[in-house]
């Protein structure tokens, strides 16, 4: 058994918890994971079932019901290469059961077969008959075995046969629970006309380098206790984690609290600070994510008068020196059916990604996207979709400055072995087209439970925590992007608003547009300094205009179409009467 920490957030309060998981690194005979290669490969001419016709029974989650586990988890590509119980395989009702159990599938194209793989990721061996069926649902024996025995905990199984003559629309597989102890899990049912193995290379991004560094991020931030779940602030400038059982920590229990420091130079960083009440508590606290300058935390949990939480979002500002007291943020239908939850904001602080379980999900966790609207509220959460959503928990998301790159961690895509980190890129502007997720690979991935992982606008660094090569319990390191996982280009746009009559700073907001429409949204410029941070990526032109009721509006076009790589802004704005 491997111990391990990791953090979960309750509807009522965040807290660590020690969560023990076995990790099955030993694989079947029929089973190889080319964790070698350093980019994905073709896969063979692999026709996955896209429908169920029929089975026997199927397992239900009585604590959470939904489709996990269910007859569907078996359609498409697999699901997970390292075999274990997964939510995201079909799984019948019962486990070491005399009746014999079955399920039948069908594929969008039928096509003439010469290979059947069935991919068996736990307790492999009870299947004692597989038919194929052609255009008229006539049935033919491809497979029959009563006396498995597989010592492994899981295999892809390729059936190699004649070339057919006639065209399979369909496969049904007959086993028998009894013949293998154990809950019988089938993750995938697929067919090919070419005489070939399925080629198990995880979808790895390009040109993955051979070494990755993680570096500490040094003693003024990593203590002897645990240092977890680090949100680098846009402009890195400034970087909160969670800290648990510091002798600063407030109250006698010495639970989690909020830290902070800011950044000198170079991975340099001023000695980490307690945010101190109100924001920490006697209870656990953690924060979710914050604004593109780091002066807006957004905080798990709703924030009680009576120092009680209730399940939500709250955020606090830095203002006169001190935070303020956390004001709920109000998400339209929200609630979730999980214990945990986590939540990213766009740099323009417009959309919000949460992890969540619901009723309209895939299965455990999903994750979500919400939207500010005018009232000051945000949308209903709507489902990112299944391109990114498994069975099994998707967690931890992080959206890039860009607004596109999204990197988040589940177990239920092929990984090293407990959940991964993925990147996935938005594709249009319905926030639930996305690309297929890209492993982040073994120099970043581990056997592990690997998550939270945030970057700063540049795209230079990831921030994350880990055990390895710590000082006492987790720290926090950083690794060095290498440029297939690197969001796109930004810039950050910065500068102050002031009144032409005595060149004071004044309030002002701030209404960004895009010349190709492609982006718009508003700002509010600080209340005593007349600051503003911004971030827009590069590539566009973008027209601000400035408003304040006192003076004109004031218009000014910035073009960045020319710029191809990070690139930070400073301007000063005058308003005249």
């Amino acid at each position: 058994m491997i111990t391990q920490k990791k953090m979960f957030f309750t509807k009522n309060i965040a807290f660590n918890k020690l969560y023990s998981i076995t990790s099955f690194l030993q694989f079947g005979i029929s089973f190889l994971v080319l964790l070698s290669n350093n980019t994905a490969l073709a896969q063979p001419k692999i026709q996955w079932a896209s429908k169920v016709l029929g089975f026997s029974s199927e397992r239900v989650d009585i604590y959470n019901p939904g489709p996990q586990f269910r007859a569907v988890q078996i359609l498409g590509k697999p699901n997970i290469y390292t075999f274990r119980e997964t939510a995201a395989a079909w799984t019948p009702e019962q486990a070491d059961n005399f009746k014999n159990e079955f399920i039948k599938v069908a594929f969008a194209t039928p096509s003439i077969t010469s290979n059947i793989m069935i991919v068996e990721n736990l307790n492999p061996g009870a299947i004692t008959q597989v038919f194929a069926y052609d255009s008229t649902d006539t049935e033919y024996i491809i497979h029959e075995n009563n006396n498995h025995t597989i010592e492994a905990k899981g295999r892809f199984w390729n059936i190699s046969i004649t070339k057919t003559n006639y065209k399979v629309h369909a496969i049904k597989v007959v086993l028998n629970p009894y013949l293998v102890k154990g809950f019988n899990q089938i993750d995938a049912i697929g067919i090919s006309e070419e005489n070939t193995k399925l080629d198990n290379t995880l979808n790895l991004p390009d040109a993955l380098p051979k070494k990755t560094i993680r570096e500490n991020l040094g003693k003024s931030i990593n203590s002897d206790t645990r240092e977890v779940a680090p949100v680098i602030s846009n402009d890195g400038k400034r970087i909160f984690f969670t800290r648990e059982g510091h002798k600063k920590n407030i109250g006698k229990l010495k639970k989690q609290d909020i830290w902070v420091a800011e950044s000198i130079k170079e991975n340099k960083w001023s000695e980490a600070q307690n945010i101190g009440s109100p924001i920490n508590t006697d209870e656990h606290n953690a924060i979710a994510t914050t604004s593109l300058d780091g002066n807006t935390l957004y905080l798990l949990n709703v924030y009680l008068p009576d120092k009680k939480f209730k399940p939500g979002l709250s955020k606090s500002k830095f203002q006169n020196g001190k935070w303020s007291f956390p004001k709920e943020v109000k998400i339209k239908d929200y609630y979730t059916t999980s214990s945990y939850t986590e939540f990213s904001i766009s740099s323009n602080e417009q959309v919000l990604i949460i992890a969540a379980q619901r009723k309209d999900g895939f299965g455990q966790k999903d994750l979500y996207v919400s939207f500010l609207e005018n009232d000051s509220t945000w949308s209903k959460p709507i489902n990112l979709g299944n391109t990114i959503n498994t069975a099994e928990n998707e967690s931890s998301p992080f959206l890039a400055a860009d607004s596109k790159t999204l990197y988040f961690s589940t177990s239920g895509l092929p990984g090293y072995g407990d959940n991964d980190i993925f990147m996935t890129r938005r594709l249009d502007n319905t926030w639930t087209n996305w690309s297929e997720p890209l492993n982040l690979g073994n120099k970043i991935n581990t056997p592990k439970w690997d998550a939270y992982f945030t970057v700063s606008a540049d795209g230079d660094y990831a921030y994350t925590s880990s055990e390895e090569n710590s000082t006492g319990a987790e720290d926090i390191f950083r690794i060095k992007l290498f440029p297939s996982i690197q969001p796109e280009p930004v810039a950050i746009l910065s500068g102050v608003i002031k009144s032409e009559i005595d060149d004071k700073p004044i309030k002002a907001s701030i209404f960004v547009e895009s010349l190709d429409k492609n982006t718009s949204f508003s700002i509010e410029s600080d209340d005593d300094t007349g600051e503003f941070k911004l971030i827009i990526p590069v590539q566009h032109s973008y027209q601000l205009t400035i408003l304040n009721k006192n003076f004109k509006p004031l218009k000014a076009v910035t073009d960045l179409s020319n710029f191809n790589s990070f690139t930070e802004i400073k301007k000063e704005f005058i308003l005249t009467r």
